[in-house]
């Protein structure tokens, strides 16, 4: 198997070379590729060292059989179809595919590419983590609603969000960010829209319908970016629609292999990006009734983005590939 990973060097691109090591994907051949300013520089793959190539057009056609892909919806939107065309199965990890009608929208624990097209997509780190959370409920119970309020680590926005906050604690001005993030909260993720949404709460809303397959589902999210260098957390508010208690709820977390259930408040036991970082589960904790909507509870998840919310999910989705081949 001839494997390429695209954008190597990137916060993202390393993680996806470690998850390749620690899934111990097979693979004959690998070749890494970067922008042309970071071509040159070596990295080790299962303790071997590979230079980092070039992206061109041309290496497009060197028969790659997978391509996993990090490097931004410009690059993607150029070089995705490309390698498509020469019969690779390209897994995205930028935004840019991910809403379109022929391309699947995959989490490998709730579905299964169709590829009607050889491009998937990887959705977007927040909805990753919400819709495993969400998933038992949907099982069990039915989703009538689901009100989303994130609360985002500045790793999510790459090395950019990174230095906003560490170089925000010596005093300098953000580049990536439109305010401080240091010692400060920005409820802005993406542009605004005409609505007053931001492309980020956009993505939750879509991409939480499409992966589950249900246009029925009401949602709509607040997306917050926070000062802590990894983990996102998410506070779901969720509307159920079969009747049942908070205990039914929090049993149905239970004996899941990608769910960590910490929720025992009173003892100080629940979710925090200190527990999840690195870490390769969903972490769900404090969930208790809203006694101001019938049959609806609150659900607190935390997860680290940069694993299963981009570079875990990504290789977990060639690795399910490969297995049912």
């Amino acid at each position: 198997m001839k494997l390429a990973i695209v954008g190597a060097t990137g916060v993202v691109g390393t993680k996806m070379i470690e998850m390749v090591e620690q899934y111990k994907i097979p693979f004959d051949e690998l070749v890494l590729f970067s922008s042309k300013r970071s071509s040159g520089s070596e990295l080790k793959v299962n303790g071997e060292v590979y230079t980092v190539q070039e992206l061109t057009e041309d290496r497009t056609k060197d028969g790659f059989d997978y391509v996993i892909m990090s490097a931004g919806g410009s690059t993607s939107e150029k070089f995705a179809p490309l390698f498509e065309a020469q019969g690779s199965i390209v897994i995205d990890n930028s935004s840019f595919w991910r809403m379109h009608d022929d391309i699947d929208l995959i989490v490998p624990e709730i579905n299964t590419p169709s590829l009607n097209r050889k491009i998937i997509a990887n959705p977007n780190c927040s909805t990753i983590q919400s819709v495993i959370a969400l998933k038992p409920l949907y099982d069990a119970f039915g989703v009538k609603r689901v009100n989303y309020t994130t609360y985002q680590s500045v790793s999510g926005s790459g090395a950019g969000g990174i230095r906003d906050l560490e170089e925000g604690a010596k005093g300098a001005e953000p580049t990536t960010y439109p305010k401080p993030i240091y010692n400060n909260v920005i409820p802005q993720i993406d542009v605004f829209l005409d609505d007053g949404y931001t492309k980020e709460e956009v993505k939750m809303i879509n991409e939480t319908k499409k992966i589950l397959g249900d246009d029925a589902i009401d949602v709509t999210a607040t997306c917050v970016r926070v000062p802590v260098i990894s983990s996102h957390s998410v506070q779901m508010n969720v509307t159920l629609n079969k009747e049942t208690t908070e205990e039914e709820v929090r049993n149905s977390f239970k004996d899941i292999p990608h769910i960590v259930l910490m929720d025992d408040p009173a003892n100080g036991v629940y979710p925090t990006p200190f527990e999840a970082t690195d870490e390769n589960e969903i972490y769900v904790g404090r969930i208790r009734k809203d006694p101001t909507m019938d049959n609806t509870f609150h659900v607190w998840c935390v997860g680290d983005n940069i694993l299963k919310g981009a570079a875990q999910n990504t290789v977990q989705i060639l690795k399910a590939l490969l297995e049912n081949k």
